[in-house]
């Protein structure tokens, strides 16, 4: 794999500066009357409808992991590597219910961020910079993955994977600085125009390799029985087969799990709820989520790849050669089957495939620290434009940062970059989700039970070996006589700590914290973006609304509004002279910025 096929590294090239040029060209796309803005630079303006949201979140969710990892987890193992597709077909209707609530409120309040969803639901700074931790801490190895997916075709394209560390590396290190340039200039503009071509390449190379290499392999018979052969053969190293065509009852309970906790883990992700967030209307979310499980076809051919791959000796050969290394099979299997040129198309719809998911993970990851750490505890009073400033820089270090996971991690596993990731910003499940219904949950329940799954979590997770590795090496263990994805043990231990010390708490009386948010939030459609949180007056309402329900209606008591008597601090403008000026918010009831309860003295002010 040292020489370089010239042809193919040239349209990988072309296509390169191609996306290029259209990163640095979508500063220009829907330009915004104010560049310097988190809302614009951060979330596209949030005004994104249904045809370019849909190939935003395909090319937010569908990434190096569909491509590389998935159907080197089949090659590997076999039927348990179709876990991806199950927890496909489960999370969109889960999410279906959730997600327009989601949005609704972000838009009503002006959150960036789950983690200011968190601390204004609940009144908690901690529980907000606890969501914001474990967004950014889970992101950095999901980034990784992009990673070792460019890695993966530059090595077998012949330019990368030896030689001294800066000659090695230098492809990768290139690509990345050319992602950081325009993702910097365009912000989430960048990755949400070249999705167009990312989303294209990928069906494009899909459709082809379904089609054509079959033909050329002698069937899908064939392959099912060259596969099957080569799985069930006893590793000498183990003394057990590698796997099957078919799931062994033994691993039940893994594949169920690990479908599951993926499931409810892939919605917190905060570049997916980005994604969400970029939205024009409550309506695009509901079209997107109802038409995105179009990629999930793509997805289960996509690993058939991997039984596909087992049938060409060549990759076989080069995997071995490799020391095992399973993420080549897919880029191995282009280059013996795909002519050059087409090689050359395949192996740029892996790399765009990478860089677009990398660019939107950077730009949520920049947000989630501006918001919630930057302006939470350091400059309350930042502007706008310090804000997208220092958004920028954030998204660079989260860049840095994601190297550091795939220098530590073992690379020939890349899935486990992902679910361990997934371990992590699974436990913020119970305090976005159920937070979006109810504020039953006590905010310091919440924070020592996502404490409770992610200690347990971690810990678990760097107990396991495997893979070679002595720690971090699998992600699910054994329980209870079952192997289970450590992450839905986790969430259930969060759940459990979390309802009883809610029940401790409330009987204690302890204060629950005060909910910025309001009933109707959850389910406006305001047909503007708003930069800055709306007010939801029921005598003559600032914002037009489309009406979801008669309970709209009743927000007014004994002629006066609600909004006027609980109206957050975000929305009051500073009192007219000659009345008295409000008092600072009660730290007791969340501080930083969230008001007090409503006072009951005096008439309200206008």
């Amino acid at each position: 794999m040292s020489h370089v096929n010239t042809v193919a590294f040239t349209i990988l090239v072309v296509a390169f500066v191609a996306v290029t040029v259209i990163g640095f060209g979508a500063a220009r796309w829907r330009p915004a009357e104010n560049p310097m803005h988190l809302n614009e630079w951060g979330l596209g303006g949030r005004g994104f409808g249904t045809f370019v949201s849909w190939f935003l979140l395909g090319g937010d969710i569908y990434t190096a992991y569909t491509l590389i990892a998935v159907p080197a987890l089949v090659y590997a193992v076999g039927a348990a590597g179709f876990y991806p597709l199950a927890y496909q077909i489960v999370v969109y209707p889960i999410v279906f219910i959730f997600a327009p609530r989601l949005w609704s409120v972000a838009r009503a309040r002006g959150y960036v961020t789950p983690g200011e969803f968190a601390r204004g639901r609940y009144g908690s700074q901690g529980l907000g910079l606890a969501v914001t931790f474990t967004g950014i801490l889970a992101t950095m190895p999901y980034i990784a993955l992009q990673l070792v997916g460019i890695e993966s075709v530059l090595i077998v394209l012949g330019v990368g994977g030896s030689g001294t560390w800066y000659l090695k590396d230098l492809p990768l290190i290139i690509a990345f600085i050319v992602l950081a340039a325009y993702t910097y200039l365009a912000g989430l503009r960048a990755p949400a125009l070249i999705a167009f071509v990312k989303d294209t390449l990928i069906w494009v190379t899909v459709i082809v390799a379904i089609l054509y290499i079959p033909a050329k392999l002698g069937g899908w018979g064939h392959i099912f029985g060259v596969a099957s052969t080569q799985l069930k053969a006893v590793n000498p190293a183990t003394g057990k087969p590698a796997g099957g065509l078919n799931l062994p009852p033994a691993g039940e309970w893994s594949f169920a799990s690990l479908a599951l906790g993926s499931a409810l883990a892939l919605f917190m992700y905060p570049h997916v709820v980005t994604g969400l967030y970029a939205a024009k209307r409550r309506d695009v979310v509901r079209r997107n989520l109802a038409a995105l499980p179009a990629f999930t076809l793509v997805l289960g051919l996509i690993a058939l790849f991997g039984y596909m791959a087992r049938a060409v000796p060549g990759v076989n050969a080069g995997v071995k050669a490799s020391g095992g290394n399973t993420q080549l099979s897919v880029p191995l299997m282009f280059e013996h089957m795909f002519p050059p040129w087409f090689a050359g198309i395949g192996y740029a719809a892996i790399v765009i495939g990478a860089l677009v998911p990398a660019a939107i993970m950077s730009i949520a990851t920049a947000n989630l620290f501006t918001r919630n750490v930057y302006r939470e505890l350091l400059r309350p009073n930042a502007s706008p434009a310090e804000e997208t400033r220092v958004a920028r820089l954030s998204s660079l270090v989260m860049k840095v940062g994601a190297l550091a996971f795939v220098l530590a991690l073992n690379k020939t596993f890349s899935i486990n970059l992902q679910l361990l990731g997934g371990i992590w910003i699974a436990q913020i499940f119970p305090a976005i989700v159920v937070g979006l219904y109810t504020r039953w949950f006590h905010r310091f329940a919440l924070v020592i039970g996502w404490a409770a799954g992610m200690g347990y979590g971690t810990v678990e997770a760097w107990r396991t070996p495997g893979n070679g590795e002595a720690h971090f090496g699998a992600s699910t263990a054994p329980i209870f006589g079952h192997v289970v994805y450590i992450a839905i043990t986790a969430l259930a231990l969060n759940f459990a700590v979390t309802i009883v010390l809610t029940l401790v708490f409330r009987a204690i009386r302890l204060p629950a914290g005060y909910d910025e948010t309001r009933r109707a939030d959850y389910t406006i459609d305001p047909e503007q973006p708003a930069n800055d949180p709306i007010d939801l007056p029921a005598d003559g309402p600032a914002v037009r609304l489309k009406r979801l329900g008669p309970r709209h209606a009743r927000s007014t008591s004994n002629g006066v509004s609600r909004a006027a008597k609980e109206r957050s601090s975000a929305t009051v403008k500073s009192s007219p002279p000659g009345q008295p000026r409000r008092s600072r918010p009660d730290p007791r009831w969340g501080g930083s910025g969230l008001p007090g309860p409503p006072r009951p003295a005096g008439p309200p002010q206008s």
